[in-house]
């Protein structure tokens, strides 16, 4: 699937898709391969979970790196680390990082199925609007990592979970108790975390493969939503959950059901490869290090720098001066030097008017300098958003500048117009797997008296093994509107997680 490394000298290559934007310095046969698989799996998915096969407008950039110890320097910025990918729901714009090592595990490798892994998490938040336990969520993400296509393009579904073997047959079982009602960043011992994982994917398996309880899955998910307890939602669907540790231990010696689509999985439009002008090829390693390395100062300096150093060689392209604009307002309020910042995204808007990101940013600028001021007009906000109605108008489809419009009420302190609120909910239809977006869409869910949906949408993100409190802290003040207790609070939500593998 990967291909042969490329010569010292390999020039980036683009690959449009349907539904990615890859980029790769591999062989264009080995990236039409990639391509191909990739768009393959995503049909899978839809065809299985009964989803529009339709072009999504807010395509998954995808980064594809030579090694896994490039994938982990971009994810850690520490020289050794070594990760098949990662996944990074950004408020930019979601993209994931994998790498064209081939290294194998039972027929495909272990990068296919770290970000067949990670894309599944992305599928999951973005077309399947149900909150998810967090063993779910993760068995989910494994029983589909091992997806694999024959040679006339069928899926073989179900095969076993290798890489998990050791955590299944060699250490502590994980009672049901534990699976189901711990998250796995409780369990602080890796070869636990381990086996969680293991056994979250045997139970997923079980529940998708085995006819006695095959109607068990969406009854216990369905009451989860309907607000049952968790653990009696286990119980009314599982039974016995000591029985269930027994038939789960009893599958694991079976031979596993693996499934093969009837037909060959279909590939949705066409597959377009074209190589970077020299000015993007030099730029796009700085531009992954400057969205893996955002607020960390220490590592955007030399980002930012070797930007400055493109400019003068390109000075012509608003990509670079975008970039290098991004790198340095990234730095942070203390460390930033914000007239460098607006210097260069005027640059970039000299020469691109219609730049997306560039107007999106001098909309963030001006927003940013009016807290500064000690009277602030209306005229004044109005300014300082008309560069984001020109981010919106140039690319209607790109979430981003949605949310930043809805966002600058709230930093004016003022409700947010109708016509905010309309773009805030099209912003969550485009990019739902954001967190930021979730949760402000909620909050104005609840303040329109739609507190049960506002419910329903923080439940999918605290009970994700990926949150960091926010949607617990969000669940407790939805349920104080609905009670008409304090309203909520106004503090920026965390940046969403990477996860990685």
């Amino acid at each position: 699937m990967f291909g042969a490394a490329p010569p010292a000298d390999a020039k980036w290559l683009r690959a449009d898709t349907g539904n990615f934007i890859i980029y790769s310095e591999g062989s264009e046969k080995s990236l039409r391969d990639f391509a191909v698989t990739l768009e393959r799996f995503d049909m899978t998915l839809r065809l299985r979970f009964k989803q529009s096969g339709e072009r999504d407008p807010n395509r998954l950039t995808i980064y594809l790196v030579r090694r896994a110890e490039d994938a982990g320097m971009l994810m850690t910025g520490k020289a050794g680390s070594m990760i098949a990918g990662f996944y990074s729901p950004d408020s930019e714009g979601s993209y994931a990082v994998s790498n064209r090592d081939n290294d194998f595990i039972e027929g495909t490798s272990e990068a296919q199925q770290t970000l067949f892994h990670e894309y599944s998490h992305h599928f999951m938040k973005r077309y399947l609007p149900a909150a998810f336990p967090g063993w779910f969520i993760e068995g989910f993400a494994e029983f589909l990592s091992t997806v694999d296509f024959t040679a006339d393009g069928k899926a073989e579904i179900g095969n076993p979970l290798q890489r998990r073997a050791y955590g299944l047959l060699r250490m502590p079982e994980i009672p049901a108790e534990t699976l189901l009602f711990r998250r796995p960043g409780e369990l602080r011992d890796a070869a636990k975390i381990d086996g969680y994982y293991g056994r979250s994917w045997l139970l997923t398996h079980m529940l998708f493969n085995d006819p006695a309880r095959s109607d068990q899955l969406s009854i216990y998910v369905d009451a989860i939503n309907s607000g049952v307890d968790p653990k009696d939602a286990a119980i009314q669907a599982f039974g016995d959950l000591e029985k269930l540790d027994r038939d789960l231990n009893r599958y694991m010696t079976k031979r596993l059901s693996v499934r093969l689509t009837n037909d060959p999985i279909p590939v949705a439009g066409q597959v377009t490869i074209s190589p970077l002008s020299a000015a993007a090829d030099a730029m796009l390693p700085l531009q992954m290090e400057r969205k893996s390395a955002k607020d960390d100062p220490k590592r955007l300096a030399p980002v930012r720098d070797g930007l400055a150093k493109l400019t003068a060689q390109y000075p012509d392209d608003a990509d670079i001066w975008y970039e290098l604009a991004m790198a340095e307002w990234d730095m942070g309020k203390e460390e930033r030097d914000a007239a460098a910042a607006r210097a260069a995204v005027d640059k970039a808007l000299a020469i691109k008017p219609r730049h997306v990101g560039a107007n999106l940013l001098l909309g963030r600028i001006m927003l940013t300098n009016l807290e500064e001021k000690d009277d602030v007009s209306a005229a004044d906000w109005n300014a300082a958003r008309k560069p984001i109605v020109r981010a919106n108008q140039a690319d209607p489809d790109d979430p981003a500048p949605l949310f930043a419009y809805y966002q600058s009420f709230g930093e004016e302190r003022v409700a947010p117009p109708p016509i905010a609120v309309e773009g805030l909910a099209r912003a969550f239809e485009l990019a739902p797997e954001n967190v930021q977006t979730r949760i402000s869409y909620a909050y104005a869910l609840a303040a329109q008296g739609q507190v049960d949906t506002a419910i329903r949408l923080a439940k999918i993100i605290a009970f994700d093994p990926h949150d960091r409190g926010d949607g617990e802290k969000l669940l407790d003040q939805l349920e104080a509107m609905r009670t008409g207790g304090p309203k909520k609070d106004t503090s920026t939500p965390t940046e969403p997680a990477s996860t990685a593998q």
